[in-house]
This record gives C-alpha cells, sequence and structure tokens, in this order.
C-alpha cells in the first residue's frame, strides 16, 4: 500500500481533531480549558518555562483523550455487547485521562499562583 502524500497525512490527522471536537463532549470541555490557559499564558505574561508547563500538561490532557477514544470505539467494534473485560479495559484507558488531569490542574495551581497571589 502506497503512503498518501504528507498533505493528505496532515488532512486525515486535522479530520481526526474536528471530529473528537464535534462528537467528544470531554475533548470539548477539555479544549475550552486549553483556550482558556492560552489566555492566562498572555493576560498573565507567564515566563517561557511556565508557558512550556501548561502548554505540555494542556496537550497531555488533549492526547490522552484521543487515545482514550480511539481505544472505546476500537473495543466497541470487537465487542458491542457488554463485556466486564471490555469495561475494566476502558476503565483504565478512562484512568489514563484522569491522572493527567489531575497532573494538569496541580501544575496549573502551581504556576498560576505565584502570578495571581504575588
Amino acid at each position: 500500500m502506497r503512503k498518501p502524500p504528507i498533505h493528505k497525512s496532515f488532512l486525515n490527522a486535522f479530520r481526526g481533531i474536528f471530529f473528537m471536537l464535534r462528537s467528544e463532549r470531554n475533548f470539548q470541555l477539555e479544549a475550552f480549558a486549553f483556550l482558556i490557559n492560552i489566555f492566562l499564558i498572555f493576560y498573565l505574561k507567564l515566563s517561557i518555562f511556565d508557558t512550556i508547563l501548561i502548554l505540555i500538561v494542556c496537550f497531555g490532557v488533549l492526547v490522552a483523550e484521543i487515545f482514550n477514544t480511539a481505544i472505546e470505539k476500537i473495543c466497541d467494534i470487537i465487542q458491542p455487547d457488554f463485556d466486564k473485560r471490555i469495561g475494566f479495559i476502558k476503565d483504565i484507558s478512562a484512568g489514563a485521562v484522569t491522572l493527567i488531569a489531575i497532573l494538569s490542574v496541580i501544575v496549573g495551581a502551581l504556576v498560576y499562583w505565584k502570578y495571581i497571589f504575588s
């Protein structure tokens, strides 16, 4: 199978992101939180280091949510009916998103604290 041209690969990738924005509520909320962080980065004039930390955890949450959704969709194709094993796999995947989301809140609190309360 021939690989598609690079521009087609990028179009496919962006189509996946737009699918997530259109159809996945959690991704929509996380994308909104990302936009709030972008605003705060400029409004509070974060340092380069603090900006990088915030962007890393924001993108980490979005990427984790994309992988979580991909795993759930694959599981639904493999086993459309309820299966405890599939449920466990989905729970593990959701747990990964929860962990990175907790980390992002901690990093956000530590970074923004010095800009808001100093």
